[in-house]
């Protein structure tokens, strides 16, 4: 624990904003039997689970009222985690309200429907004394994309996401200054906003038409000190949910979530959605399982520009989506964050050297990305 207390300190205090008497959830996930997971990603992930304890353990000990949980790892990121865990940060009341109402397997299976949302909405904002103050996911898979997490920022929690994480992060990335990433990041989003449409253009032939039209990009900045406040750790973009049918072109996919891949895959996109995927990566398989369980998962579901000049690792999603001048394009569920499509599945890919275009109502165009290199 001693090599991390500098950086713990830093994430509680800086990004995380705690204040004297609030309670803290850490959770992570655990490799599951069944999964097939390489050597190296094995030793990731039972680092990410030990660091996870032991930040636990370091703010228990610290301030109090801060505790731990782990559950098997689910399917895929965006999938909802366990009961366990809902009970965990929200309390047995509200999962006993939750249940006597009918609402909790509907949220658990991603099936419910508007009326039913707001209804838990109301149940947790009633109950919300009894929700964690601040929730940090330091697990594998992802729960940004889920109604545990837009439910428990409903109830005023912060919540940090640091799904894939490497505890190397907090002596890279996670070293930032955060301040400055703030300004730079909010910088981008007001430049982006001012656009109906988005062209992105990289050396390896990916060249897509990403449709903004009515919708608002956000800023990623690692500041979660705001109630309710949610966001990536580490942190650096802006983002954007594309509106839905409308974006087109081509995605050449070269590194999935962990590892580069053995060749490029070739994603079309037509209509907002995946048609077509060319290529022999293993990835192909995986992505078109996904789209057979589930047509939402074939969704263009965001846009995000990476604003972090201490992230530099593209074998991990995490940072690699927020390396300054990239951009990463997702599939799948965009609910979270201005979208309207619903999927058990979010997942990023990253796109190197682009050129960023900007489109207005008017026609004019301005450049904010040349080859990598960021113009504003």
């Amino acid at each position: 624990m001693t090599a991390y207390q500098t950086a713990f300190n830093a994430l509680l205090n800086i990004n995380m904003g705690y204040c004297s008497g609030e309670r803290i959830l850490v959770f992570s996930d655990l490799i599951r039997d069944e999964e097939a997971v390489s050597d190296a990603d094995r030793d990731r992930r039972i680092r990410l689970h030990q660091t996870a304890r032991d930040l636990a353990a370091f703010a228990d000990q610290q301030y109090g009222n801060a505790g731990f949980l782990d559950f098997p790892a689910t399917a895929a990121s965006g999938v909802e985690p366990p009961r366990a865990l809902w009970s965990a940060v929200f309390g047995d009341t509200v999962i006993e309200q939750l249940e006597a109402a009918g609402l909790m397997d509907p949220l658990l299976d991603k099936r419910i429907d508007t009326a039913g949302l707001e209804h838990a909405r109301q149940i947790v904002l009633n109950n919300k004394q009894s929700v964690a103050d601040i929730i940090i996911a330091l697990s594998n898979n992802s729960t940004s994309h889920t109604n545990f997490r837009k439910l428990a920022c409903h109830a005023e929690a912060r919540f940090a996401s640091l799904p894939h994480f490497d505890p190397e992060m907090f002596g890279t990335s996670m070293t930032v200054d955060w301040y400055a990433l703030a300004e730079r990041t909010a910088r981008l989003v007001e430049a982006v906003n001012r656009a109906e449409w988005v062209y992105v253009e990289c050396p390896n032939g990916t060249v897509m038409h990403i449709c903004k039209q009515g919708r608002h990009a956000e800023g990623d900045d690692g500041l979660l000190t705001a109630k309710g406040a949610f966001g990536n750790l580490p942190a650096g973009e802006a983002y954007l949910a594309p509106l839905e049918g409308e974006s087109h072109g081509t995605m050449v996919i070269e590194w999935g979530p962990t590892a580069k891949l053995t060749s490029p895959l070739t994603l079309t996109v037509a209509d907002g959605k995946v048609v077509r995927i060319d290529g022999t990566d293993p990835l192909r398989q995986r992505l078109e399982a996904k789209f057979a369980e589930n047509p939402n998962c074939r969704n263009l579901a965001e846009l995000g520009i990476g604003t972090n000049d201490k992230a530099s690792r593209p074998d991990n999603v995490l940072e690699a989506e927020k390396i300054l001048g990239t951009i990463h394009l997702a599939l799948g569920d965009n609910t979270g964050f201005g979208g309207t499509v619903a999927a058990p599945f979010h997942e990023d890919y990253v796109f190197y050297q682009p050129t960023v275009t900007l489109v207005m109502a008017d026609g004019s165009q301005e450049i904010i990305i040349d080859n990598g290199q960021l113009q504003l």
